[in-house]
């Protein structure tokens, strides 16, 4: 017995009698066509994924950058505010000492720049009390006139007068030293608050 009722017949069925068969340069234009008509799909598919994967790069690139540009602000806030021993001993012990030091040596300096614009006028130094043997010690032999080195009771540590004939001039080392701890102060203040705003 076969079994050719039960496999589908693929033969061609003749429309109307008439078979048309597809001369060898019309099928290669139908082959032409399709594939131009595919490669061109592809061709679109193709764009559509690159600017799809672009608009996703882009994203992710600008996410990275902005999550990094957080981390280094919050790294250098955190590490400023791990400093905030450094700078209180550094304004409270390490630049009053460093002051302490140098003070003597800056009058003198500054009283021989203004000798130099008034030779052989007077010369006076005003330094708080207890700190005229040491600026004695420095004044060199030279100079046009002696200086005489006078202790004032209404001078704090760290600040002198200058005077040479009519000229004066006022030495604050002390305020010098303000000025350096309130910018500190300001900066982890201002660390501190960067890190509450988080």
């Amino acid at each position: 017995m076969s079994i050719a009722h039960l496999l589908e017949d693929f033969t061609l069925q003749a429309s109307g009698g008439q078979l048309h068969v597809l001369d060898e340069g019309a099928l290669e234009e139908q082959r032409l066509a399709s594939f131009e008509q595919g490669y061109s799909a592809g061709w679109e598919d193709a764009i559509h994924a690159q600017e799809q994967s672009r608009g996703q790069v882009s994203a992710e690139l600008a996410k990275s950058l902005e999550d990094m540009s957080f981390t280094y602000h919050e790294a250098i806030t955190r590490m400023a505010l791990s400093l905030e021993p450094m700078f209180q001993s550094l304004t409270k012990v390490v630049l009053p000492e460093m002051l302490d030091r140098g003070f003597a040596f800056s009058l003198i300096e500054q009283l021989v720049d203004m000798a130099r614009a008034q030779i052989g006028q007077p010369m006076q130094i005003f330094v708080p009390v207890g700190s005229a043997p040491e600026v004695e010690g420095l004044i060199p032999a030279e100079l046009s006139s002696p200086a005489e080195v006078i202790e004032d009771p209404s001078l704090e540590a760290g600040k002198a007068r200058l005077k040479v004939g009519i000229s004066q001039r006022e030495v604050d080392c002390s305020g010098l030293l303000a000025a350096v701890d309130q910018a500190f102060q300001a900066y982890l203040f201002q660390a501190k608050e960067a890190v509450t705003n988080e």
